[in-house]
Protein backbone atom coordinates (compact mmCIF):
# COMPACT_ATOMS: atom_id res chain seq x y z
CA UNK A 1 0.00 0.00 0.00
CA UNK A 2 2.84 2.32 1.08
CA UNK A 3 4.83 1.28 -2.45
CA UNK A 4 1.38 2.13 -4.39
CA UNK A 5 0.74 5.12 -2.98
CA UNK A 6 4.37 6.58 -3.12
CA UNK A 7 4.27 5.48 -7.13
CA UNK A 8 0.63 6.96 -7.59
CA UNK A 9 2.23 10.53 -5.78
CA UNK A 10 4.02 12.11 -8.74
CA UNK A 11 0.43 10.71 -11.37
CA UNK A 12 -1.64 12.98 -8.50
CA UNK A 13 0.50 16.38 -9.30
CA UNK A 14 -0.18 15.76 -13.14
CA UNK A 15 -3.62 15.06 -13.00
CA UNK A 16 -4.12 18.32 -9.83
CA UNK A 17 -2.02 20.27 -12.16
CA UNK A 18 -4.30 19.24 -15.37
CA UNK A 19 -7.28 20.13 -13.59
CA UNK A 20 -6.24 23.60 -13.39
CA UNK A 21 -7.77 23.86 -17.23
CA UNK A 22 -11.19 24.44 -15.12
CA UNK A 23 -10.28 27.68 -13.38
CA UNK A 24 -7.66 29.09 -15.58
CA UNK A 25 -8.25 30.42 -19.25
CA UNK A 26 -4.82 30.76 -19.97
CA UNK A 27 -1.24 31.21 -18.00
CA UNK A 28 0.88 34.95 -18.51
CA UNK A 29 4.49 34.11 -20.12
CA UNK A 30 6.08 35.30 -17.33
CA UNK A 31 4.75 32.71 -14.61
CA UNK A 32 4.88 29.96 -17.53
CA UNK A 33 9.03 30.56 -18.17
CA UNK A 34 9.39 30.56 -14.14
CA UNK A 35 7.53 26.71 -13.89
CA UNK A 36 9.82 25.68 -17.02
CA UNK A 37 12.81 26.61 -15.08
CA UNK A 38 11.35 25.34 -11.45
CA UNK A 39 10.60 22.02 -13.04
CA UNK A 40 14.11 22.30 -14.89
CA UNK A 41 15.78 23.07 -11.18
CA UNK A 42 13.83 20.23 -9.70
CA UNK A 43 14.91 17.57 -11.95
CA UNK A 44 18.71 18.81 -12.07
CA UNK A 45 18.56 18.46 -7.87
CA UNK A 46 16.88 15.09 -8.23
CA UNK A 47 19.33 13.83 -10.55
CA UNK A 48 22.60 14.69 -8.37
CA UNK A 49 21.01 14.04 -4.44
CA UNK A 50 18.65 11.15 -5.41
CA UNK A 51 20.07 9.47 -8.42
CA UNK A 52 23.92 10.49 -9.03
CA UNK A 53 25.45 10.24 -5.59
CA UNK A 54 23.55 7.11 -4.41
CA UNK A 55 24.95 5.27 -7.63
CA UNK A 56 28.14 6.80 -6.89
CA UNK A 57 27.78 5.46 -3.22
CA UNK A 58 26.48 2.13 -3.80
CA UNK A 59 28.71 0.92 -6.64
CA UNK A 60 31.93 1.77 -4.17
CA UNK A 61 30.16 -0.13 -1.12
CA UNK A 62 29.99 -2.93 -3.68
CA UNK A 63 33.42 -3.26 -4.60
CA UNK A 64 33.31 -1.59 -7.67
CA UNK A 65 35.18 1.26 -9.54
CA UNK A 66 32.69 3.88 -8.20
CA UNK A 67 32.33 6.20 -10.86
CA UNK A 68 31.90 3.84 -13.52
CA UNK A 69 28.76 2.46 -13.07
CA UNK A 70 27.40 5.95 -12.76
CA UNK A 71 29.06 7.24 -15.71
CA UNK A 72 28.18 4.69 -18.13
CA UNK A 73 24.48 4.34 -16.55
CA UNK A 74 24.31 8.25 -17.16
CA UNK A 75 25.28 8.00 -20.58
CA UNK A 76 22.97 5.21 -21.34
CA UNK A 77 20.15 7.00 -20.01
CA UNK A 78 21.09 10.26 -22.27
CA UNK A 79 21.11 7.94 -25.51
CA UNK A 80 17.86 6.44 -24.32
CA UNK A 81 16.09 9.32 -24.33
CA UNK A 82 17.67 10.48 -27.61
CA UNK A 83 16.32 7.65 -29.40
CA UNK A 84 12.90 7.75 -28.15
CA UNK A 85 12.97 11.67 -28.87
CA UNK A 86 14.12 10.93 -32.26
CA UNK A 87 11.58 8.27 -32.88
CA UNK A 88 8.60 9.72 -31.12
CA UNK A 89 6.59 12.12 -33.03
CA UNK A 90 6.12 15.29 -30.79
CA UNK A 91 5.84 18.55 -30.38
CA UNK A 92 6.87 21.36 -27.82
CA UNK A 93 4.86 24.03 -26.33
CA UNK A 94 6.98 26.88 -28.46
CA UNK A 95 7.69 25.28 -31.45
CA UNK A 96 5.63 24.74 -34.76
CA UNK A 97 8.08 22.21 -36.08
CA UNK A 98 7.33 18.52 -35.18
CA UNK A 99 10.31 16.17 -33.82
CA UNK A 100 10.58 12.63 -34.33
CA UNK A 101 9.68 10.76 -37.26
CA UNK A 102 7.04 12.55 -39.60
CA UNK A 103 3.52 11.08 -38.98
CA UNK A 104 -0.44 12.86 -39.90
CA UNK A 105 -1.28 12.76 -35.73
CA UNK A 106 -2.83 16.22 -34.65
CA UNK A 107 -1.00 18.96 -33.16
CA UNK A 108 -3.12 18.26 -30.08
CA UNK A 109 -1.88 14.73 -29.95
CA UNK A 110 1.58 15.53 -30.40
CA UNK A 111 1.65 18.14 -27.76
CA UNK A 112 0.62 15.41 -25.65
CA UNK A 113 3.33 13.09 -26.58
CA UNK A 114 6.16 16.13 -25.81
CA UNK A 115 4.91 15.65 -22.27
CA UNK A 116 4.57 12.19 -22.06
CA UNK A 117 8.41 11.70 -23.65
CA UNK A 118 8.88 14.19 -20.36
CA UNK A 119 7.19 12.12 -17.86
CA UNK A 120 9.32 8.76 -18.98
CA UNK A 121 12.69 9.64 -17.08
CA UNK A 122 10.66 11.11 -13.60
CA UNK A 123 9.00 7.64 -13.49
CA UNK A 124 11.61 5.67 -14.29
CA UNK A 125 13.80 7.68 -11.25
CA UNK A 126 10.97 7.46 -8.49
CA UNK A 127 10.61 3.46 -9.79
CA UNK A 128 14.53 2.96 -8.98
CA UNK A 129 14.82 4.94 -5.88
CA UNK A 130 11.73 2.79 -4.31
CA UNK A 131 13.28 -0.07 -5.51
CA UNK A 132 16.84 0.83 -3.88
CA UNK A 133 14.72 1.33 -0.91
CA UNK A 134 12.99 -2.01 -0.98
CA UNK A 135 15.89 -3.60 -1.48
CA UNK A 136 17.22 -2.20 2.01
CA UNK A 137 20.98 -2.91 2.15
CA UNK A 138 20.63 0.13 -1.03
CA UNK A 139 21.58 3.10 1.13
CA UNK A 140 18.24 4.79 -0.08
CA UNK A 141 15.77 5.29 2.69
CA UNK A 142 11.79 4.85 1.77
CA UNK A 143 11.76 8.48 2.82
CA UNK A 144 14.21 9.33 0.78
CA UNK A 145 12.07 7.67 -2.47
CA UNK A 146 8.99 9.49 -0.89
CA UNK A 147 10.97 13.11 -1.02
CA UNK A 148 11.83 11.89 -4.90
CA UNK A 149 8.44 11.62 -5.25
CA UNK A 150 6.84 14.34 -3.81
CA UNK A 151 9.65 16.76 -5.09
CA UNK A 152 8.43 15.63 -8.78
CA UNK A 153 4.89 16.13 -7.90
CA UNK A 154 5.68 19.25 -6.84
CA UNK A 155 7.60 20.02 -9.91
CA UNK A 156 4.07 18.18 -12.13
CA UNK A 157 1.53 20.44 -10.86
CA UNK A 158 2.99 23.05 -13.02
CA UNK A 159 3.66 20.94 -15.91
CA UNK A 160 0.16 19.60 -15.93
CA UNK A 161 -1.02 23.10 -16.48
CA UNK A 162 1.57 23.85 -19.09
CA UNK A 163 0.02 21.30 -21.09
CA UNK A 164 -3.80 21.18 -20.31
CA UNK A 165 -4.05 25.31 -20.87
CA UNK A 166 -2.38 25.31 -23.87
CA UNK A 167 -4.57 22.36 -25.42
CA UNK A 168 -7.79 24.31 -24.16
CA UNK A 169 -6.10 27.58 -26.36
CA UNK A 170 -6.13 24.69 -29.64
CA UNK A 171 -9.89 24.46 -29.15
CA UNK A 172 -9.81 21.76 -27.12
CA UNK A 173 -12.63 21.16 -24.69
CA UNK A 174 -12.10 21.47 -20.80
CA UNK A 175 -12.66 18.12 -19.99
CA UNK A 176 -10.44 16.96 -22.95
CA UNK A 177 -7.75 18.88 -22.04
CA UNK A 178 -7.77 17.94 -18.58
CA UNK A 179 -8.21 14.17 -19.43
CA UNK A 180 -5.35 14.50 -22.15
CA UNK A 181 -3.18 16.19 -19.70
CA UNK A 182 -3.74 14.01 -16.98
CA UNK A 183 -3.09 10.99 -19.21
CA UNK A 184 0.63 11.94 -19.96
CA UNK A 185 1.73 11.18 -16.78
CA UNK A 186 0.10 8.07 -16.49
CA UNK A 187 3.51 6.75 -18.29
CA UNK A 188 5.19 7.54 -14.69
CA UNK A 189 3.71 5.01 -12.25
CA UNK A 190 4.07 2.61 -15.09
CA UNK A 191 7.64 3.56 -16.04
CA UNK A 192 8.47 3.16 -12.38
CA UNK A 193 7.11 -0.11 -11.79
CA UNK A 194 8.84 -1.61 -14.80
CA UNK A 195 12.09 -0.11 -13.70
CA UNK A 196 11.25 -1.53 -10.14
CA UNK A 197 10.54 -5.36 -11.56
CA UNK A 198 13.99 -5.08 -13.63
CA UNK A 199 16.17 -3.33 -10.48
CA UNK A 200 15.20 -6.32 -8.25
CA UNK A 201 15.85 -8.90 -10.78
CA UNK A 202 19.19 -7.31 -11.03
CA UNK A 203 20.57 -6.04 -7.82
CA UNK A 204 24.05 -5.47 -8.32
CA UNK A 205 23.07 -3.52 -11.71
CA UNK A 206 21.13 -0.75 -9.16
CA UNK A 207 23.95 1.87 -9.63
CA UNK A 208 23.41 1.63 -13.01
CA UNK A 209 19.34 2.08 -13.31
CA UNK A 210 19.93 4.94 -10.69
CA UNK A 211 22.53 6.54 -13.23
CA UNK A 212 20.57 5.69 -16.19
CA UNK A 213 17.32 7.72 -14.80
CA UNK A 214 19.54 10.85 -13.82
CA UNK A 215 20.89 10.44 -17.73
CA UNK A 216 17.39 10.30 -19.00
CA UNK A 217 16.30 13.29 -16.59
CA UNK A 218 19.03 15.40 -17.97
CA UNK A 219 18.64 14.90 -21.54
CA UNK A 220 15.06 16.15 -20.72
CA UNK A 221 16.07 19.56 -18.99
CA UNK A 222 18.65 20.16 -21.47
CA UNK A 223 17.09 19.21 -24.81
CA UNK A 224 13.59 20.63 -23.44
CA UNK A 225 13.00 22.66 -20.12
CA UNK A 226 15.76 25.22 -20.42
CA UNK A 227 15.47 26.35 -24.10
CA UNK A 228 11.97 26.56 -23.80
CA UNK A 229 12.15 28.49 -20.14
CA UNK A 230 14.80 30.99 -21.43
CA UNK A 231 12.83 31.57 -25.20
CA UNK A 232 12.39 34.71 -25.95
CA UNK A 233 12.38 37.66 -23.20
CA UNK A 234 12.25 37.36 -19.32
CA UNK A 235 15.01 34.71 -19.67
CA UNK A 236 15.91 35.91 -15.73
CA UNK A 237 12.59 34.71 -14.66
CA UNK A 238 13.73 31.28 -15.67
CA UNK A 239 16.58 31.36 -14.07
CA UNK A 240 15.07 32.43 -10.80
CA UNK A 241 12.77 28.97 -10.76
CA UNK A 242 15.70 27.13 -11.70
CA UNK A 243 17.74 28.28 -8.21
CA UNK A 244 14.44 27.45 -6.61
CA UNK A 245 13.53 24.44 -8.08
CA UNK A 246 16.98 22.86 -7.08
CA UNK A 247 17.13 24.42 -3.21
CA UNK A 248 13.27 22.90 -2.70
CA UNK A 249 14.14 19.63 -4.33
CA UNK A 250 17.48 19.73 -2.67
CA UNK A 251 16.33 20.32 1.02
CA UNK A 252 14.12 17.64 0.46
CA UNK A 253 16.76 14.96 -0.24
CA UNK A 254 18.22 16.19 2.49
CA UNK A 255 16.03 16.29 5.15
CA UNK A 256 14.14 13.42 4.44
CA UNK A 257 16.34 11.14 2.77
Amino acid sequence: MQLAAGLLIPFAGTTLGSAMVFFMRGMNKQIEKFLLGFAAGVMIAASVWSLLIPAIDMAGEMGQIAWIPAAGGFLGGMAFLLVLDSLIPHLHLESTKPEGVESTLKKTTMLVLAVTLHNIPEGMSVGVTFAGALIGDAGITMAGAFALAVGIAIQNFPEGAIISLPLRSEGVSKMRAFVYGALSGIVEPIGACVTILLAEQIVSALPVFLAFAAGAMIYVVVEELIPEAQAGEHSNIATVGVAVGFVIMMILDVSLG
